[in-house]
């Protein structure tokens, strides 16, 4: 069997989109499950559509989710350049191939014309310069008209080829039109490009969007007319936003770099999308990288798109959190802790603890310390608990006592809240009740009354404890 040489070729047109990184991410893996190569393309000829920078996002974000690629332009490889705009004279060498066997054509169609063509209904080109005498071609472009080259597609008959993942697909020709190959800039369109480069390449198999199963057709006659052995094609459904939208970069959806700011983990980023059109055989929903490499199949891609559920990816990404050591959970979280002005000055590693089980992603930080900034001025009736028969007349009558126990015992506070209990009759519950809303101000936090106290430190805590009951007591 041939080498499996699979390619993931992006524009830089920004940020790359999940959808995207789906793509790379099967193309990789079908490559390795095949002991093959994996190649980077840089697709740049669309020079309106190019951001500045977003070559080097490409790079450092398929590396950051470990799709290492074995070529591309900053790597190398027998097969360069890997951009596009780098390999523009070779396009129109065999543009002018296919015009000397006949799979082309030159076209001096103005601007009007063909504006006229379509103001007439007409769907797709008349082939009207395909049918210009040599004699007149060769006066024209001497003369130095303007000009693009068009693939000259067959009139009669059909195109079968054999997707990896539907089966047999036949296009009747008639359908087809005969496309732009080489722009009037001399520049090539993409999808001349995109052929021309995938068989220098040695590209033997492309994984792209479905969108591109019913023009797969024009793209093999280009292969035959050139000589070329076709690539073999497995397609994939679109991701979805919702029942009737396609997630899309250009309706601001999300990509990778989003989910990394939000929190998740690139584990499991990587781990939900090889979800979004695939499914193991044993329907298990977790893997590591290796793993999804050792489990990918094209029998599990699906036929159906796939419908983006950020609740899904996030539960995925809490299982990758929970995983986490004690040290890797703090580090990682301490790339989101200074985004919180208030957690200055406490013992973020303790923090770290009390966070760990509580976390799905790390962005979840804010919300479950939010109540160290709502302490001032909270609610009184904060304190009125069923279940213990606490209310702020309890807690005006526990503080006195729970604030001079803090100044005396705080290094062995939960044996000193515990005894306070048995010594004045109160449950419990009913004291860590009190002392944890009296500290906090808040019914929901990330620790008991003592954790809470030990986060805060001595100094705070009083303050806190001197504050409610001045509270209470008005």
């Amino acid at each position: 069997m041939e080498q499996v040489r699979t390619r993931f070729a992006p524009s830089p047109t920004g940020y790359l989109h999940i959808g995207g990184l789906r793509t790379a991410l099967y193309a990789y893996l079908f490559a390795k499950k095949n002991g093959g190569k994996f190649i980077l393309r840089i697709e740049d000829t669309d020079r309106e559509r190019y951001v500045p920078g977003s070559v080097e996002i490409i790079y450092s974000t398929l590396k950051d989710a470990g799709l290492i690629y074995d070529e591309g332009p900053d790597v190398g490889g027998d097969y360069g350049p890997y951009i596009q705009s780098e390999r523009k004279n070779a396009y129109l060498e065999y543009a002018k191939k296919l015009v000397e066997n006949g799979n082309a054509y030159y076209c001096f169609c103005t601007k009007e014309r063909l504006e006229e063509l379509h103001a007439s209904g007409a769907t797709k080109y008349d082939k009207h310069c395909a049918h210009l005498s040599k004699e007149e071609v060769e006066m024209r472009l001497k003369r130095g008209d303007s000009y693009v080259i068009r693939q000259n597609i067959p009139e009669e008959g059909s195109t079968t080829y054999t997707d990896m993942v539907f089966g047999d697909i036949t296009v009747e020709n008639k359908e087809l039109e005969d496309n732009i190959l080489i722009k009037s800039d001399g520049m090539p369109t993409y999808n001349f490009a995109n052929v021309v480069d995938d068989h220098l390449m040695g590209i033997n198999y492309v994984i792209r969007g479905v969108e591109y199963l019913s023009s797969t057709p024009k793209y093999n006659l280009l292969y035959d007319g050139l000589g070329w052995e076709r690539p073999h094609y497995i397609h994939l459904q679109p991701i979805m936003r919702d029942a009737t939208h396609k997630l899309s970069k250009r309706y601001g959806d999300a990509s990778y770099e989003d989910f990394i700011k939000k929190g998740f983990l690139k584990e499991a980023i990587i781990n939900y999308i090889a979800l979004l059109g695939w499914s193991s055989k044993d329907n298990t929903e977790k893997f590591t990288l290796s793993e999804l490499v050792d489990k990918f199949d094209l029998g599990g891609v699906s036929h159906s798109p796939s419908i983006f559920d950020e609740q899904k990816m996030t539960y995925i990404n809490s299982l990758y959190v929970k995983e986490m050591s004690e040290e890797d959970f703090h580090n990682y979280a301490m790339k989101f802790y200074g985004n919180y002005d208030y957690l200055k000055g406490l013992d973020l590693k303790f923090l770290s603890t009390l966070l760990h089980s509580r976390v799905e992603v790390f962005t979840d930080i804010g919300k479950l310390t939010a109540f160290l900034t709502e302490f001032d001025g909270f609610d009184l009736q904060t304190f009125a608990n069923a279940k213990w028969k606490t209310d702020a007349a309890l807690a005006k009558e526990m503080l006195p006592g729970l604030i001079e126990l803090t100044e005396k015992n705080f290094d062995g506070l939960h044996d000193a809240l515990i005894s306070f209990g048995e010594a004045h009759g109160y449950k419990k519950g009913q004291v860590l009740w009190i002392y944890r809303i009296a500290l906090t101000g808040a019914q929901s936090t990330p620790g008991g009354a003592v954790e809470m106290a030990v986060l805060l430190g001595k100094d705070e805590s009083l303050r806190r404890l001197n504050e409610s009951l001045a509270r209470v007591s008005k």
